[in-house]
C-alpha cells in the first residue's frame, strides 16, 4: 500500500475503498411495518413515541414526498435512495421518515446527533458501516440529526464516505441548508423540504392519539381548534399537550379555549434573530408595505416583536423603506420614520412600539415611489463611467484673483435674479451631454415635482435655442 495515498479527515486511506455495492440501490421492498429501527411501543413511553408512524403511509402532512407521486415514493420505486438533507421545522417527521426509509430500502439504520457527537463518533460510525458492508453486503443509512451543527471541516469529512457508498447519509436540519451546509456536501445530497403540519394533519394526529388513550379529549370545538393552533405546526408538541390533557381527572365538562390557556403553554414562536426566519419575516414586512397593505404590515411587525426581534432593527428597516420605497412621493415619510425611531429610543418597550406601529401604517398607506432610489443608482453608475471630469468653469468658485483670471465663475447667472428663479444653465461637465437621472412618478408629491421639472426642461430648451 502506498504511504503517500490521499487521506480523508479521519486519516483513512482514500485509495482503499470498501466494496462498491451501491448501498442505496437495493430493490425497494413493498411497504411494511418497521421492526428493528422503530422499537415496539411501550406504555411507559411518551405518547409521541408510542404514536410514531410504523409505515410511510402513516406519516402526516408530507404527501408531496410520500404520496403516490411523491419524491421519496418515486425514489423507492426506482430502487434507489440517494443521500438526502431533510429540511423542516421541529415535529414534522424528519427522524421518523429516516427510520422508515432505512427499513424500506433494506439498510441498517444508525443515528447520531451533531449536538452530542464529534469527529471520533463519526469515524466510529463510518468504520462500523464499512465493516458491516464488507461482511454482509448490506449498506447503512446514517441519520445525522441537527447536521447543520457540524462545522465546515466536519461536514467535509462526510464526502468520501458518501461518494464511495459506505453510507447513505440522511441529514436533518431546521436551518436553511443554503446557509448552514457547505457547497461540497450539498452537491452530493438532494435537499427535500418538509412542510409544517397543517390543520388537517394535526387533527388526524389528535384522532390517532384519542384511539391510543381510549377516549375523546374533553374539548369543545373551539378548544380543539385552539389546541391545534397552540401546536404551531409541530406534531410532537401537539402530542405532548394531548398527553397532558389525557392525564387530567375527568370532570364531565368540556374545556374551553380559556381553560387551555391556563392548563397548557403555547409553543414558542419559531424565530432566530440571526438566521433565515429573521430575513423571511423582515422581507415579508417590507414587501407588505411596498404592496400598500397596512394589515399585513402590522401582522409581520407584531410577529417579529413576538419572536423577540429588537425594535431598533425594525425601526432601521422602516427608515430605509421610507427613503427607498416612498421617497419623494411623500417627503414627510422619512422625517416621520426618524421621529418614530427616536420616540422608541425615548419611551422603550412597550410604549415606543406604538410609534413604530403608526409608522408601519403611514408607510403602507403612503404613495410609493422608488424614483430617487433608481436615480441614485443611475448617478453612481454614471459617475464611475465619466471618471474625473470637472465642473464647467461658470459654476466653479473663484476665491482668488488667479482663479478669476483663468475664467472660474465667468458667465454664472444667479438664479434668484432670473425669471421664475430659473436660469437654465448647464451644470454638467462640458465634455458630456445632459442626462435625465430622476424621473418622478405621477403619484403623491412627485406629481407636482414632475410638472415643475417638465416646465423647467422646456424653459431650458428655449433659452439654449
Amino acid at each position: 500500500m502506498r504511504d503517500d495515498a490521499p487521506r480523508d479527515l479521519f486519516g483513512q486511506n482514500d485509495s482503499v475503498a470498501p466494496a462498491r455495492e451501491a448501498t442505496g440501490r437495493r430493490q425497494a421492498t413493498p411497504e411494511r411495518a418497521v421492526e428493528a429501527p422503530v422499537p415496539p411501543p411501550s406504555r411507559t413511553q411518551p405518547l409521541a413515541d408510542r404514536l410514531r408512524p410504523r409505515a410511510l403511509s402513516e406519516v402526516q402532512g408530507q404527501d408531496h414526498l410520500l404520496g403516490p407521486q411523491g419524491t421519496l415514493r418515486q425514489m423507492l420505486a426506482r430502487g434507489t435512495l440517494p443521500s438526502l438533507i431533510l429540511w423542516g421545522g421541529p415535529g414534522c417527521g424528519k427522524t421518523t421518515i429516516a427510520r422508515l426509509l432505512a427499513a424500506q430500502a433494506d439498510l441498517r439504520f444508525e443515528q447520531i446527533s451533531a449536538v452530542f457527537s464529534g469527529v471520533a463518533d463519526l469515524k466510529r460510525a463510518f468504520d462500523t458501516a464499512a465493516r458491516y458492508q464488507a461482511e454482509t453486503g448490506r449498506g447503512t443509512l446514517l441519520f445525522v440529526d441537527e447536521i447543520h451543527r457540524f462545522n465546515r471541516a466536519q461536514q467535509d469529512g462526510f464526502l468520501p464516505y458518501v461518494e464511495r457508498g459506505t453510507v447513505v447519509l440522511i441529514g436533518a436540519t431546521t436551518e436553511n441548508p443554503s446557509f448552514a451546509l457547505n457547497g461540497a456536501l450539498l452537491s452530493r445530497c438532494q435537499v427535500l423540504v418538509l412542510n409544517r403540519l397543517d390543520d388537517a394533519s394535526l387533527e388526524a394526529l389528535i384522532a390517532r392519539a384519542e384511539v391510543e388513550i381510549g377516549h375523546r379529549l374533553p374539548l369543545d370545538d373551539a378548544a380543539r381548534a385552539t389546541l391545534r393552533a397552540m401546536a404551531d405546526g409541530d406534531g410532537r408538541y401537539l402530542l405532548n399537550m394531548v398527553e397532558q390533557l389525557a392525564a387530567l381527572k375527568p370532570t364531565g365538562e368540556l374545556l374551553t379555549p380559556n381553560d387551555l390557556a391556563t392548563l397548557l403553554a403555547r409553543r414558542a414562536i419559531l424565530y432566530d434573530k440571526d438566521r433565515e426566519e429573521h430575513y423571511n419575516l423582515i422581507s415579508a414586512l417590507h414587501k407588505s408595505l411596498r404592496g400598500s397593505d397596512p394589515d399585513a404590515g402590522l401582522y409581520w411587525f407584531a410577529r417579529m416583536l413576538e419572536g423577540g426581534e429588537d425594535p431598533r432593527y425594525i425601526a432601521r428597516r422602516l427608515t430605509r423603506f421610507a427613503a427607498e420605497d416612498v421617497g419623494m412621493a411623500d417627503p414627510s415619510a422619512l422625517p416621520l420614520a426618524v421621529a418614530a425611531w427616536q420616540t422608541y429610543e425615548r419611551l422603550g418597550t412597550p410604549e415606543g412600539e406604538l410609534a413604530l406601529a403608526q409608522l408601519v401604517v403611514h408607510l403602507a398607506t403612503a404613495p410609493k415611489s422608488n424614483a430617487v432610489y433608481k436615480a441614485y443608482g443611475a448617478a453612481r453608475r454614471l459617475a464611475k463611467q465619466t471618471g474625473s471630469l470637472g465642473p464647467p468653469h461658470h459654476i466653479r468658485n473663484a476665491p482668488t484673483r488667479l482663479m478669476k483670471d483663468i475664467g472660474y465663475g465667468a458667465g454664472y447667472e444667479y438664479d434668484h435674479d432670473t425669471e421664475e428663479a430659473f436660469s437654465g444653465q448647464n451644470y454638467f461637465p462640458d465634455e458630456m451631454e445632459r442626462v435625465r437621472l430622476y424621473s418622478p412618478t405621477p403619484r403623491g408629491r412627485e406629481a407636482e415635482i414632475r410638472k415643475t421639472l417638465d416646465r423647467q426642461a422646456a424653459l431650458r430648451a428655449s433659452r439654449r435655442s
